[in-house]
């Protein structure tokens, strides 16, 4: 997906190798970065950096919802975006649904600072395919977070339009989804194909990003959208004090929700 370039971190030692039932499962300690989990031969999360990632594709969505109370994550086995959702003291539930049970487990035991979000008393978990969990339901979610890996995989179906048909359909009105929607230096046309596709089901639809050190080309996207046609989620419509921002948060704070929707010319054109 990102050819002619590619990522490399120096490693300290192998931690954990497997082949679950659906994709190749690695964790290492790196001298830089700390331990790093890869699926697939792709990183998804090292410890250094995973914040900027978690804190912005959780609260994009959830500081743009009034009143989030319960809240669903597809994908996310590592408990970084559960750890950010539970920040949010209205939620009383969130349920996480991934596929593999593995990034799971191995997540527990070598990624502690991010699993943390699995002990939350109001967390509940599901194993299992994110697709057929929604199909389940109707008008039940105020936010829902598609934390997914590559559209090459378990996850390919999450980046098609039935699915965000499932999404629209288990969200309550006004609710709002974010998703992982790669990176605009090398998947432009898919994601633009990804907002043709989103617009055809949400009002809403806005392309954002944060920048991390160890994705493609230092950057990620995220699709915001809402089933309320009046909502501009490019303003936070909750805000957290500027005390509270920095005690709950590394990289999100109100100023980088604004600003995350900026794009460079080439992305905006391509993406208006």
């Amino acid at each position: 997906m990102w050819p002619g370039q590619a990522m490399s971190l120096r490693v300290n030692q192998i931690l954990h190798v497997e082949k679950s039932k659906y994709q190749d499962v690695l964790i290492f300690e790196s001298t830089d970065y700390g331990n790093v989990l890869v699926l697939d031969s792709v990183i998804q999360a090292t410890e250094r950096d995973e914040f900027s990632y978690q804190e912005m594709i959780t609260h994009l969505a959830m500081n743009s919802h009034p009143n989030p109370k319960k809240v669903l994550v597809i994908g996310g086995g590592d408990g970084g975006v559960l750890r950010e959702v539970v920040k949010h003291d209205c939620v009383e539930q969130a349920i996480l649904c991934d596929i593999d049970e593995a990034v799971i487990r191995c997540s527990k035991k070598y990624l502690p600072s991010m699993s943390v979000g699995f002990e939350h008393p109001n967390v509940k978990v599901h194993i299992g395919d994110g697709f057929k969990f929604l199909e389940e339901y109707k008008n039940e979610f105020d936010v829902i977070i598609t934390d997914s890996s590559d559209p090459d995989g378990p996850a390919e179906s999450l980046f098609q339009k039935p699915y965000f048909e499932l999404l629209h359909g288990a969200l309550k009105e006004g609710g709002v989804i974010t998703t992982q929607a790669e990176n605009q230096w090398l998947h432009l046309d898919m994601i633009e194909n990804l907002v043709k596709s989103c617009r055809e089901v949400f009002p809403v639809v806005e392309y954002a990003y944060t920048t991390i050190p160890t994705y493609p080309s230092g950057q990620i996207g995220f699709l915001v959208c809402t089933k309320d046609s009046t909502r501009n989620v490019k303003v936070p419509l909750r805000k957290w004090t500027r005390e509270e921002e920095e005690k709950l948060c590394r990289y999100y704070n109100a100023d980088i929700h604004a600003a995350s929707f900026v794009l460079p010319n080439f992305a905006r054109n391509k993406l208006a």
